[in-house]
């Protein structure tokens, strides 16, 4: 008798497994991905480079809807990477720069954009596929000189969201 209450506890255990993992509760992502070099505005505040708020803690979640072009992806705890006189650091390039990006979560990617006052400088197709862990694009920046903002950005393929940094150069 015994031997089979066991038996049937344990084939009980094995049936509801499936649903208790369905049933529980997924974390949310806090990772995504980010410029890393030259260095973004949320890499300088992960490297505390520029004193920041939360963002520096979570530089690969500046996330937000497709679209937008802002530094901050329209996140308003990350509103501070839109302040343009918080003392970024600023890196030399020339016309043409390689921008690194890292990947905390590798989602697919519809394509990669690279904006410069406003004009798309830099457009990479990403094939609807899965990147590494690092990814580096060349872009060239045009005809443009002096202290520049670029606004990267990432649009995912599998949502409806773009991951956004900006970058601070001075173009020689």
């Amino acid at each position: 008798m015994a031997l089979r209450r066991r038996i049937a506890a344990l084939a009980a255990g094995v049936l509801a497994a499936p649903l208790v993992v369905v049933a529980l509760p997924t974390a949310p992502a806090f990772a995504h991905g980010y410029v890393s070099s030259p260095p973004s505005r949320q890499a300088q505040c992960a490297k505390g480079t520029v004193p920041c708020g939360s963002i520096k803690y979570e530089p690969q979640s500046v996330e937000g809807p497709k679209g937008l072009r802002t530094c901050h992806g329209g996140n308003a705890g990350f509103a501070e990477l839109n302040n343009d006189s918080k003392g970024w650091k600023v890196t030399n390039v020339g016309r043409s720069v390689t921008f690194n990006w890292v990947f905390t979560a590798r989602h697919r990617t519809a394509n990669y954009e690279y904006y410069v006052g406003g004009q798309r400088v830099g457009y990479v197709d990403g094939k609807m596929q899965q990147p590494p862990s690092t990814v580096s694009h060349t872009v060239n920046l045009g005809n443009v000189s002096g202290k520049q903002k670029v606004l990267a950005i990432w649009n995912i393929g599998d949502t409806s969201n773009a991951f956004y940094a900006c970058i601070d150069v001075n173009v020689s």
